[in-house]
């Protein structure tokens, strides 16, 4: 009796304290206005880097902030507002921006930085909960991250404030994303590694080409199409023209289908007596989460991929994508 006491409190508290962080989160919408939009065009316009500052959780807060827009398009690093005081000023730049983080506006090391800030004439936006705060005071442009209440019972340790400055945070490195038309294969560049880095490489990188790639003319016996097929072993032959231009595909559903019409000897026919005209077919820069996708859409299992001038360059086969774990 006392565990399921014990849970039920438990689960109280966790539902309590995502309602508050939700709700602070939330009260964030209601004050965005033309200044979100100001500090958006200032750190696109930046010439050097987004600098982000803090101290205690809105320095953690500050870390991922940087991070989230360097791994979208905004270069940006993290400054440690107390060893900024202690030699680590050198990292800034004039064409830097400094974007501080602190819900107080009064944190020690922050204000300490501000004659340095406007020696070397570096803009400085905040995000605090006090937009009368002396850092608020200091700044070309503040970003209100107030909150009505802290998730903490105690209503003492930042947790709905946190969560409502990393909000902050992301709506702005995802409004910078949008603003610099950052797209898939930018995002590619900056991921190369792990399962993301999977998702988001090329099908060049894994296609069959040269002589792995199937493929016949459209005079070709279906003999020798068949041929082609089983020594290549993918299931399908490209139909191309002499100079490698696309015509079509024959696959081994293609053959079953023209047996089960039972008209004819099929062994008589050609490549482009059997073959689907206007395949489905891919750029090699495409990425292999994209063509997983068209696979798909067109129930196939295959794609051939061609330059912009319709010549065939290789194959992908849905195989060819098991190792990523992108299913």
């Amino acid at each position: 009796m006392a565990l399921q006491k014990t849970s039920s409190a438990a689960l109280a508290t966790a539902k309590r304290v995502l309602r508050i962080e939700a709700d602070a989160v939330a009260g964030l919408i209601e004050r965005l206005d033309e200044r979100f939009e100001k500090v958006v065009e200032l750190l696109y316009a930046c010439k050097g880097r987004v600098v982000v500052t803090g101290l205690g959780k809105s320095g953690l807060i500050g870390r991922k902030i940087a991070a989230t827009f360097s791994s979208t398009g905004t270069p940006s690093f993290f400054l440690h507002a107390a060893e900024a005081l202690h030699g680590d000023l050198g990292m800034l730049i004039a064409e830097d921006v400094l974007l501080a983080v602190s819900s107080s506006g009064e944190t020690e090391e922050l204000v300490e930085l501000l004659e340095a800030v406007k020696r070397l004439n570096i803009p400085l936006v905040t995000l605090t909960a006090k937009p009368k705060s002396t850092l608020a005071a200091a700044s070309n442009f503040v970003l209100d991250i107030a909150v009505k209440e802290e998730a903490c019972s105690l209503n003492l340790a930042p947790t709905a404030s946190t969560a409502a400055a990393l909000a902050m945070g992301d709506a702005l490195a995802i409004a910078l994303l949008e603003r610099r038309g950052f797209n898939e294969q930018d995002f590619a560049a900056l991921h190369p590694g792990g399962r993301l880095g999977s998702k988001l490489r090329r099908v060049e990188s894994l296609m069959h080409a040269g002589e792995d790639v199937p493929r016949v003319l459209p005079t070709a016996k279906m003999p020798d199409v068949i041929y082609e097929m089983s020594r290549k072993g993918l299931g399908l032959t490209a139909v191309t023209e002499v100079d490698g231009r696309l015509l079509g595909i024959v696959t081994d559903g293609d053959l079953r289908r023209m047996m089960q019409k039972g008209k004819g000897n099929v062994l008589d026919l050609t490549a482009a007596d059997c073959m689907t005209k206007n395949p489905v077919a891919i750029p090699r820069t495409e990425l292999a989460a994209s063509a997983l996708r068209r696979m798909e859409e067109k129930k196939i299992t295959s794609v051939l991929v061609v330059d912009a001038s319709g010549m065939l360059e290789g194959v992908l086969h849905i195989h060819d994508l098991w190792t990523l774990q992108l299913f």
